[in-house]
């Protein structure tokens, strides 16, 4: 699943997951990314923090409290590093943007590796 808010980086991200041998869902509204969650189970989230309508730390937070969501991998991409770091403990990664394709590519292969 790949949250994010802008329309380029969202096409890039989900094209660098689908390199990784990922099935790519794509939403740009937190509010639609929480209802979305709810139903499904991914295996790799790749959440932006500030989107419309629900920010990503809410995301994430609802995230680490679902039990079918327990095993759900998030990446945190953001330009606001500060924000960023307060998550880290909730994260797997917290990769401040810019996020290179190549990167984001390569560790969403290593962590559905795991």
């Amino acid at each position: 699943l790949v949250v994010e808010d802008d329309e380029d980086l969202s096409i890039i991200f989900g094209e660098a997951l689908e390199l990784a041998n990922c099935k790519t869902e794509v939403i740009q509204d937190g509010q639609k990314a929480l209802e979305w969650l709810a139903l499904n189970v991914p295996r790799l989230v790749i959440l932006d923090l500030h989107l419309p309508n629900l920010g990503g730390a809410s995301i994430l937070s609802y995230i680490r409290r679902q039990p079918h969501l327990a095993h759900a991998s998030v990446i945190v991409t953001t330009a606001d590093a500060r924000l960023g770091e307060s998550l880290r403990s909730q994260a797997e990664l917290v990769l401040i943007k810019p996020v290179s394709f190549i990167q984001l590519r390569n560790l969403a292969k290593r962590l559905l590796s795991r």
